[in-house]
């Protein structure tokens, strides 16, 4: 059996565990998620980068492993160099974590497969998750940010939407997190920290934000995913979790724009990416 290690890297973590490819799942006993600084210097980065990944392959011959590893961008992903500019990474930025990685874990740079953290999402639940007797689905990721892929029958691509112009602003303004955040505290004066709060809340304030926010949503869907015609839609992050709380208008308003598409919500959520990064770099290899 190859020996394949599933790595999601984010701003504030390293996620990571073996993958059993032909049982299509994480070897539980594996998982190893460490918190890790964006904002620190290279060598604490790596250092904690390595240490997550020598402990959950610990076991693992160096010359049998295949690593696939889920970055959010921007990121030359065939090449493995960091291109980030604001915020996170920026003391990695055009360090080539590729080579970095291979050198400290005494592996070869071709045993590194890099792919967009949103792609890796759906990868990870065409292999494993919700959608595996599909051919054409559209994903989207909705938490801190905005995810947007497709997948093709062969390999999931970033599709980059987030940005895509919406009323007074951009689509990832009303997508994600911040939007119940800032839209709250408009309507109450009062702060809450995500959908996990806002269901605590009365009823009335519940309907009206995610009556607002299936309106959102659904125009996105209208104005950039239709033209994919794909078979069906998963939903992958924390928001997809208060998906029964918008679904129902969600739907008519897709209904009324003559689009029945229907809609499966992450079986696997956080294990995505981890599964999908593994499951590319076996592609790839």
């Amino acid at each position: 059996m190859q020996n394949i290690l599933g790595i999601d890297i984010g701003g504030s973590h390293i996620t990571l565990a073996q993958v059993d490819p032909e049982k299509r799942e994480i070897i539980s006993s594996t998982y190893v998620r460490e918190h890790v600084d964006s904002f620190e210097k290279k060598e604490t980065i790596f250092s904690a980068w390595v240490s997550a990944i020598e402990k959950a392959s610990h076991d693992l011959k160096r010359e049998d492993l295949l690593i696939g590893v889920a970055m959010p961008g921007p990121f030359d992903y065939e090449n493995g160099i960091a291109l980030m500019l604001h915020g996170k990474f920026l003391d990695i930025y055009n360090v080539n974590i590729k080579e970095e990685l291979a050198k400290r874990l005494s592996i070869s740079v071709d045993q590194i497969h890099f792919v967009n953290d949103a792609a890796a999402f759906m990868e990870g639940e065409v292999f494993g998750g919700c959608v595996q007797e599909y051919t054409k689905i559209f994903g989207v990721t909705l938490g801190t940010g905005f995810g947007t892929t497709f997948y093709n029958g062969e390999i999931a691509t970033d599709e980059d939407l987030w940005d895509a112009p919406f009323r007074d602003s951009i689509f990832e303004d009303y997508m994600a997190t911040r939007w119940f955040v800032n839209r709250y505290e408009e309507l109450t004066g009062e702060k809450i920290s995500g959908t996990k709060e806002l269901l605590e809340k009365p009823q009335e304030i519940q309907n009206t934000m995610f009556d607002e926010y299936a309106d959102s949503f659904s125009e996105f869907i209208v104005q950039h995913v239709s033209m994919y015609q794909p078979e069906v839609l998963v939903i992958g992050g924390n928001i997809a979790k208060a998906y029964p709380h918008f679904e129902k208008r969600f739907n008519e308003n897709l209904k009324k724009n003559n689009i029945n598409l229907p809609v499966k919500i992450s079986a696997i959520f956080e294990d995505a990416a981890i599964l999908g990064a593994a499951s590319y770099a076996m592609k790839k290899a």
